[in-house]
């Protein structure tokens, strides 16, 4: 199969790359091109940060800030909205511009190796409770406040580490 072909054959796997890609298409976009992604930095007027927990093969082990990649032809905004809804369970409101751009390269690693991370700043009521319905504090997806930039933070987001500390 010549690369036109190739081409032709992806366009009729995914019809709609706004809806998002199949995983290894995904995984080899990853290998050749940088990904864009949005971080949330969710504080309350307390001061605490919002993570979440994450044990991935790509990532690793720890807490990270909330965050997605931007699909085709997806506003910034709407990406945001949607990560709090996935990754938080609630809407969060947010600054309109980003506090940080970020270029992270992993030269150790080519799948998911390189992106182009923007911070946004979020808030929510310290009244908030993370749903943790069924989750234990090691598994993906259990969010907790915290006071301080946990020990145990993912190695890309420690360029985040003054934004947690931050009150």
């Amino acid at each position: 199969m010549n690369i036109p072909e190739a081409i032709s054959f992806l366009d009729r796997q995914v019809p709609n790359p706004a809806e998002g890609l199949p995983e290894e298409l995904f995984l080899y976009i990853s290998r050749t091109t940088p990904l864009i992604n949005v971080d949330l930095l969710i504080k309350d007027e307390k001061g605490r940060t919002l993570l979440s927990w994450r044990d991935e093969i790509y990532t690793g082990k720890g807490w990270h800030v909330p965050g997605g990649i931007i699909r085709f032809k997806e506003n910034i905004k709407t990406r945001i909205r949607k990560v709090a809804e996935t990754e938080i369970r609630a809407a969060v409101s947010f600054e309109a511009h980003p506090v940080a751009i970020n270029q992270m390269i992993n030269p150790d690693q080519d799948i998911r190796g390189h992106f182009i991370s923007l911070l946004y700043k979020g808030f929510l009521n310290s009244a908030f409770v993370p749903q943790n319905s069924g989750l234990s504090r090691n598994d993906n997806g259990y969010i907790a406040w915290h006071d301080s930039c946990p020990r145990q933070l993912l190695k890309y987001h420690k360029v985040y580490r003054k934004f947690i500390n931050e009150i």
